[in-house]
């Protein structure tokens, strides 16, 4: 009999262990460890030369490891790469489509190529033009689509024979901000019975879109958590907002409430003024603030604690991360 705690348990489609890949005297990936559950949208962050892309060509075979073992859905991408491919959808960086070729026989195309042939064909290319929102384009020349269309494009063909794992490098990059909110929410759309590795460098990609993040710098996983757990990881100290309407001495009081080690004032919308407390501990200063206010007759509009920003712990865990000799 199972047990119940493997019943419960989530399904890992995806195991990097110990994986280190080294090109000449440059060390691309360094001893890196992480897993992904079923139906897990997971952002990979990074700056350029960080690894990011080398990591995901190992993951779908384009690389082999130096050292370490890589698990798609249990099976080895090393002894049984052909099957592990065959669960993968890939869209690279540079988006591989042909410009003269119209939408739909691009993807007849990468059809013929993934052996995919007869009723099936035609069952999964549909599917995968209606999942990308191809239709108003599936008869037009790919040259010309916009930038956001021709994603889609290729987005359909990664997914047309229908993976269980989606792999996407830099899938918004070059899109301006219009062509980005649509493709986002393709990617958790399609996120919603796959499991998706998602590579960027836009932090509000995964904030918006993912479950999870891995930060990478240097080739090895600095930082690994939801958006919420690494929010806090940003935030040493608890930093409360207060917009406040009072007297000119708002600032000084505020000094002096004997759980706040500073105080910053902000700017201010017409008559409020707006300041951000920086509190010893984790000392709740809300009430503390409450009284005061009512004490000297302020009008309080706004109290609460602010959450750390991903964009300050990105930066502290990747700064030292250079280019140099990082080409890949």
């Amino acid at each position: 009999m199972v047990s119940e705690d493997k019943k419960s348990k989530p399904q890992l489609t995806i195991e990097v262990k110990g994986v280190t890949k080294q090109f000449g005297p440059n060390i691309a990936v360094n001893d890196v460890t992480f897993d992904i559950r079923k139906g897990e949208v997971v952002g990979f962050l990074g700056p350029n030369g960080s690894g990011k892309t080398t990591t995901m060509r190992l993951l779908t075979s384009f690389y082999t490891p130096d050292d370490g073992t890589i698990l798609i859905d249990g099976i080895d991408n090393q002894e049984r790469d052909l099957e592990t491919r065959e669960k993968i959808g890939y869209l690279p960086e540079n988006n591989p489509v042909y410009g003269d070729l119209l939408v739909k026989d691009q993807l007849d195309f990468v059809a013929e190529l993934r052996g995919i042939r007869g009723a099936d064909r035609r069952t999964n290319i549909d599917r995968a033009v209606e999942e990308t929102g191809l239709q108003e384009v599936y008869y037009r020349p790919v040259r010309q689509c916009s930038k956001g269309y021709k994603q889609r494009v290729g987005l359909a063909q990664a997914i047309l024979h229908r993976p269980e794992i989606l792999i996407m490098d830099e899938p918004t990059e070059g899109l301006d901000p219009n062509q980005r909110v649509p493709i986002r929410e393709l990617i958790r759309s399609i996120g919603t019975d796959r499991t998706v590795l998602l590579s960027t460098h836009v932090l509000q990609e995964v904030e918006e879109t993912c479950d999870r993040l891995l930060i990478i710098s240097r080739g090895r996983i600095v930082a690994q958590g939801t958006v919420d757990e690494l929010r806090k990881m940003a935030r040493r100290d608890t930093v409360v907002s207060v917009e406040v309407v009072g007297d000119d001495a708002i600032e000084n009081s505020l000094n002096k409430l004997k759980s706040v080690r500073s105080v910053q004032s902000v700017g201010r919308i017409g008559d409020r003024k707006r300041f951000l407390l920086s509190v010893y501990g984790k000392v709740d200063v809300r009430p503390e603030v409450f009284e005061l206010a009512k004490k000297r007759d302020w009008t309080l509009w706004e109290i609460h604690e602010e959450t750390g920003r991903l964009q300050d712990l990105f930066y502290e865990l990747t700064r030292e991360n250079s280019e140099e000799g990082q080409i890949f």
